[in-house]
């Protein structure tokens, strides 16, 4: 996915950090973490697999099913091979003496390392301190550059298709399922690997993380769309609601209320603006609207290789945005047995404010009445 110029460029960076934040010896996982600084990534299993960086260099410990291949895709890094029947240990003391990593006294950690891979670590490190490298790592991923962006448009304009498809799929009777089978379709149809797909119909809708299951939808039902896949390596998410029949008066006035928690929370994206600042600019709007209760999580968070990675958009983060940072915004409000309307658009911050990745409206997709309509939204839904 990256070249060996690149590659060096990413681990250079990492040292910088490393050096920053006084850490020794980075040691990194199968993850999307190491796909972001060497391009590739083995399988993570129970066979231990790590980069090891410090200051004087690198080394890779890898399973040797998995040497030829890594070999054929960064043929300049330093593998330290070792078999089955042989097991690790032996390849990590040579790599740690490789990377003159023997002294280290504070080893950050890939938060996604298998825990008895760091046990393996921490034996051959014994009196270093373990941290997670989250925090030399995230602020490299945080901020993408423009082959990035370009990587996430194409990403997002697939997740557009997947939601259309969608909503063309809609109507009484109709399994969430197999809503849930026609994103992924539509998903393949663009090039795309499905990544997951929330369909939440009535009541369901109001679990923020539903499971879709075979409940049939039905006339009145309000229906959360969240759906993700993967391009070329690059994730996107989306959420948007449709309505089942004509919508109540209820859902409308929920609805409106999360739409203008959207547009708050869009113009508060901007560089220099903290993550808690983002995420109290739509919490003030649900909170002052008397729904606050209803919100139960946080205003969003990073996207890129992972659907979850750094910034977290919530009360507390005091990180501040910068050019090229890619987040969600998508606020919710969840009423316990009726229904969900979450709003969800992916934003990167530009040296003045943010741009959105979709080209979809947030306004609610009417279906199964004699006509497929739109309940039109305010202006601020151009925002």
């Amino acid at each position: 996915m990256i070249d060996a110029t690149t590659r060096a460029q990413r681990l250079d960076a990492l040292r910088a950090e490393m050096d920053r934040a006084g850490v020794d010896l980075t040691a990194v996982a199968p993850s999307d973490n190491l796909v972001y600084l060497l391009g590739f990534a083995p399988l993570g299993d129970e066979r231990a697999c790590m980069l090891l960086l410090t200051a004087a260099g690198s080394a890779v410990v890898m399973p040797s099913l998995n040497a030829e291949q890594a070999a054929a895709e960064a043929p300049e890094l330093q593998m330290l091979r070792w078999a089955d029947d042989e097991g690790p240990q032996a390849a990590l003391a040579a790599a740690i003496v490789r990377v003159s990593g023997g002294s280290a006294t504070r080893v950050a950690v890939d938060p996604e390392m298998r825990a008895d891979h760091l046990l393996l670590l921490q034996a051959a490190l014994p009196e270093a301190r373990t941290v997670s490298a989250g925090a030399v790592i995230g602020p490299l991923r945080e901020a993408k550059g423009a082959e990035e962006l370009e990587l996430l448009q194409r990403s997002s304009d697939a997740a557009d298709a997947a939601v259309l498809a969608a909503f063309a799929a809609l109507g009484p009777g109709v399994a969430e399922t197999a809503v849930g089978d026609v994103v992924a379709q539509a998903f393949a149809a663009a090039g795309s690997t499905p990544e997951f797909g929330i369909i939440g119909g009535g009541p369901n809708g109001a679990f923020p993380h539903h499971h879709t299951g075979s409940r049939p939808l039905e006339a009145g039902d309000a229906v959360v769309i969240d759906v993700g896949g993967r391009l070329d390596g690059y994730v996107s998410d989306i959420t948007r609601m449709a309505f089942i029949a004509e919508p109540t008066d209820r859902y409308l006035e929920i609805h409106s209320i999360v739409e203008a928690a959207v547009v708050a929370g869009l113009a508060a994206s901007k560089p220099g603006a903290t993550c808690a600042e983002v995420d109290a600019a739509a919490r003030g709007v649900i909170e002052d609207a008397g729904y606050g209760e209803y919100f139960v999580h946080r205003t969003g968070h990073g996207l890129g290789l992972s659907v979850h990675e750094p910034p977290w958009i919530m009360r507390g983060n005091e990180v501040e945005l910068r050019p090229g940072v890619v987040h969600s915004v998508e606020p919710g409000i969840y009423l316990p047995g009726e229904f969900g309307v979450r709003l969800e658009e992916i934003v990167h911050v530009t040296e003045t404010g943010c741009e959105r990745f979709s080209s979809l409206p947030r306004e609610v997709h009417v279906t199964g009445t004699q006509s497929t309509t739109s309940v039109k939204p305010e202006e601020s839904q151009l925002l």
